[in-house]
């Protein structure tokens, strides 16, 4: 059964490098990439976020992928907990931030000497009096570079009294049940020690076989979901429901977790503390209030068909769209309430539209999100020139993903799928000559309607927005095949692109109309490899002329990508006024 299991998991990640265009992964780095996809999987991560993760190199301390989240929600550069002035009362008291440190090895067995050195770093990490130089004695910066996320935001929630939890991961080719009776009390000795960093943590160490890797990719969300309701009202294809709070939960929950897949298409991510919030568990505490239905205005859900039968609705292609803030609410409540708790014999009103029209679909979830301030660049993906530009690139076989992971939950290579993000990233390093801010913006690129409204104009071709795209996908690809380190690709990637479609363009780019005859023309790796090679240059130059030593301050910073473009066209000067 061993050798089963080790036979069908290299067939898994044979098909995932089968997925890769252009050059192939190293094999330690696509397994790595398949762990970590699979070990990830709950927390529903886009790859470039999987990526972003990833460590490699020397000094790594024996972790290959580091990943910080706020409740829930991944904590990336530019996440707003980490701004100088973020004010920490915004969120709740005892909000959970979580450490998932992976480790992965291609070997068949597990060893005290992998445990150890993770636990190693782990110490170094956690430990808050060591600050950025000393770790740097001892870890490479790709790896500071993802703890300091970690750091930062357990500094900032201080007065807020955070949950921590710190998860290890520990996976190989090996079969877990021969993991020998030394590593496994190694383990629970590294376990103890984080506990020890804080009364309150919470930590677990997990190893992860051929077994266990195989049942994991094999893992798929479900979409058709049973809702039982007390009392129902129907008109054609959509339904009324008074559901118990009991109910609605064991509907949203999946062994004891949200089942947050069925949230991708709302506009909004948990507010935590937020005052409505607050007033919502303040409701369902308090055992003297009106029922809940009354005071709570519902949720929406849409489903490609419904179907009742004995007060239980049979529900296909699950999304709830509208009352992400009263569901959560209503989960975290219960999760912790006990079973004879009021709160779960109350109800909530549940909408639900049947309809397999995407049309349809996106005014309903603009119409039922205008019903409360949302900001407009939530409500992006519905937008027309998304619509439009998802349905160009299926045109020509490319997947671009305006709900979060929805091609790739479908199976869809990786390769071939491109993210709203991931698009205005391209757009503004190579269309607007700003690789800094593509780099240093990886999540907020588009919150301000002038910036959104700049890279996303319907009056650009959109055969601009694919060559884009493709080109940033194969500037990546060209870059891993270089066997950068993690960080070095995340760092390099814009500014490489940047380079390399100024050399075709045979000059500064000011504006992505500009490129619009040279869609028909593709890069060779030696065009790739030319330009990384004059943006790594580059920055040497820069960080010796400004002692600016870190690579990613480098990258992030606009005098950087001036000093780069003065270098390539020194006669052309700033952007036309």
């Amino acid at each position: 059964m061993d050798d089963n299991a080790k036979v069908l998991l290299d067939t898994l990640v044979e098909g995932r490098s089968a997925e890769q265009e252009g050059e192939p992964l190293a094999d330690d780095r696509l397994f790595e990439l398949f762990c970590l996809e699979q070990i990830l999987k709950q927390n529903e991560l886009s790859q470039e976020e999987i990526v972003a993760g990833q460590i490699g190199g020397g000094n790594d301390g024996g972790v290959d992928g580091l990943y910080c989240f706020l409740d829930g929600s991944l904590v990336e550069e530019d996440s707003e907990i980490l701004d100088e002035d973020f004010d920490p009362r915004k969120i709740k008291t005892g909000v959970e931030l979580v450490l998932i440190a992976v480790q992965v090895k291609r070997s068949a067995s597990f060893t005290e000497t992998s445990v150890q050195l993770i636990a190693d770093t782990l110490s170094e990490i956690l430990d808050l009096a060591k600050d950025e130089d000393t770790l740097q004695e001892v870890l490479s910066p790709e790896l500071i570079s993802r703890a300091v996320l970690f750091r930062r935001a357990w500094e900032r929630l201080a007065t807020r009294h955070p949950l921590i939890s710190v998860h290890v991961r520990y996976a190989t080719k090996g079969d877990t049940r021969k993991a020998n009776k030394k590593v496994r009390e190694r383990a629970k000795r590294l376990q103890g020690s984080i506990s020890d960093v804080n009364s309150r943590a919470h930590s677990s160490v997990h190893f992860l076989g051929a077994r266990e890797l195989v049942d994991l990719a094999s893992q798929e969300k479900s979409y058709t979901l049973q809702l039982t309701y007390q009392e129902m009202a129907t008109a054609d294809q959509s339904h009324l429901l008074l559901v118990r709070l009991e109910d609605y939960m064991r509907f949203l929950a999946d062994e004891g977790s949200l089942r947050k897949h069925i949230f991708d298409w709302n506009v909004r991510d948990y507010e935590g503390g937020v005052e409505v919030n607050k007033e919502i568990a303040g409701t369902l505490g308090d055992p003297t209030a009106p029922e809940f239905w009354w005071l709570n205005n519902g949720v929406t859900i849409i489903c490609s068909t419904a179907s009742s039968q004995n007060k239980i609705m049979s529900l296909d292609d699950v999304q709830v769209v509208n009352g992400l803030q009263t569901s959560v609410s209503i989960f975290n409540y219960l999760l912790d309430a006990s079973a004879d708790d009021p709160a779960r014999d109350r109800n909530i009103l549940v909408r639900i539209i049947a309809t397999q029209d995407p049309d349809t679909r996106d005014r309903i979830i603009r119409a039922t999100n205008r019903q409360t301030a949302v900001q407009a660049a939530s409500l992006r993906a519905t937008d027309t020139i998304q619509r439009d530009l998802e349905k160009y690139f299926l045109g020509h076989d490319w997947y671009y993903e305006r709900r979060k992971n929805y091609y790739r939950n479908q199976g869809k290579p990786a390769a071939r799928i491109v993210t709203i993000p991931y698009l205005a990233q391209a757009v503004l390093a190579m269309g607007f000559s700003d690789p800094s801010n593509s780099r240093a913006r990886p999540s907020s690129l588009l919150k301000r309607d002038a910036d959104y409204n700049r890279i996303f104009d319907p009056k650009l071709d959109f055969g601009v927005y694919l060559w884009l795209a493709q080109t940033q996908k194969f500037v990546d690809g060209v870059l891993r095949s270089a066997k950068l380190q993690a960080n070095g690709l995340t760092n390099l990637r814009f500014h490489t692109a940047m380079t390399a479609v100024a050399f075709k363009f045979e000059g500064r780019v000011f504006d992505p109309k500009q490129l619009t005859s040279l869609i028909e023309e593709m890069f060779t790796p030696n065009e790739v490899f030319k330009a990384g090679t004059v943006v790594a240059q580059a920055g040497e130059a820069f960080s010796k002329a400004t002692k600016m030593v870190k690579l990613d301050q480098v990258v992030k910073s606009g005098d950087f990508t001036e000093f780069l473009l003065d270098r390539l066209f020194p006669s052309e000067g700033a952007s036309p006024k």
